[in-house]
């Protein structure tokens, strides 16, 4: 698993708000449908803070002890004493048409650990307090179309991402997303992921969106493979929800070895617990906390593939939690 992986849902609608603020006023909100583009960004938006015009989050977990292992070599157990991370991003439009979307996201995130790093060379750990910085930039395409009669998305993103010293890496995602039903308590889209990166572990793959409700309010919520929620609406404009979802962390690492190697830090998460999301007008303010379980993490050289590690680490579960607030011109939670 890889981080892309994670965001392949949110890329593939990365730039379907552009749609957004002399349209709010026509906006169609309704839930039993999402056949129409407009439809599209409500039920993305309200999903995926990546594609909403403006999110900010701040997340920070407890101190957990890791496992490292460099080739078949088992390495001394490490420990991360402090991990904090703050995200923002922002989804911008240039042009619009009625059926097709051309705009940009910018994201920065800065993660501040003190933690256990190693030297390459003696494999001696030494505690570090140190802060990262990953930024990205997207230019975004978006088309709306039908294929045998069912609403279809197609999109492509080129990716430029980086740190705060140099620019890193340029890929590309390619997508399509056909809406296989809309109806009052049943949704459901399959499609596919094009990930145009050598370091991808995974090429293609496939996307697979399930919701069902309930009688009693319920909401089933499924976005393979990046979660699986049930949901309830509370109060006047609030929702909580239980379930799991997977959530990627990357940073690149240089000067680690005494060389001019650079290296890429990469981990998928799989954050367990309660989400509760309150609109406060065009706001959304969302509060998180729960278990993140980290099946792998790895540290490789820049040019090489995932798979390719130089050291890679298996921490041991930890709680979490994270408070954000969002610009969504199309949150559903709001007061009628």
């Amino acid at each position: 698993m890889i981080k892309d992986t994670v965001c392949l849902v949110g890329s593939l609608l990365l730039s379907i708000t552009c749609f957004s603020q002399e349209e709010k006023n026509n906006l169609p909100l309704k839930k039993d449908s999402i056949s129409s583009p407009k439809q599209v960004v409500v039920y993305a938006a309200d999903k995926f803070t990546i594609i909403r015009p403006l999110n900010i989050e701040f997340s920070n977990v407890s101190p957990y002890n890791f496992s490292p292992q460099k080739g078949i070599t088992s390495l001394e157990e490490g420990k991360v004493e402090d991990f904090k991370q703050v995200r923002v991003s922002a989804s911008i439009n240039f042009i619009k048409n009625k059926n097709w979307v051309l705009g940009t996201t910018l994201g920065y995130k800065f993660t501040h650990m003190k933690t256990d790093l190693f030297d390459f060379k003696s494999v001696n750990p030494s505690m570090v307090q140190e802060d990262f910085h990953h930024h990205f930039t997207s230019l975004n395409f978006v088309y709306f179309s039908t294929l045998f009669g069912k609403r279809t998305v197609f999109s492509s993103s080129l990716i430029v991402e980086g740190s705060d010293r140099h620019f890193e890496r340029v890929k590309g995602l390619v997508s399509g997303i056909v809406v296989l039903k809309s109806e009052a308590k049943t949704k459901m889209s399959l499609g596919l992921l094009g990930n145009i990166d050598p370091t991808s572990q995974v090429p293609i793959l496939p996307i697979f969106t399930f919701e069902y409700r309930f009688n009693n309010g319920m909401v089933f919520d499924a976005t393979l493979p990046k979660s699986v929620y049930i949901r309830k609406n509370v109060f006047d404009a609030g929702r909580i929800s239980f379930g799991s979802e997977m959530d990627p962390t990357s940073f690149y690492l240089y000067n680690v070895d005494g060389t001019s190697q650079r290296y890429e830090y990469r981990q998928i998460d799989v954050n367990s617990g309660v989400i509760y999301e309150y609109a406060v007008g065009d706001f959304v303010i969302t509060g998180k906390a729960g278990i993140k379980i980290t099946p792998s993490a790895r540290i490789f050289e820049k040019e090489e593939s995932f798979n390719h590690s130089v050291v890679e680490l298996k921490p041991d579960p930890t709680f979490y939690f994270n408070v954000g607030v969002s610009f969504n011109l199309f949150s559903l939670l709001k007061k009628k």
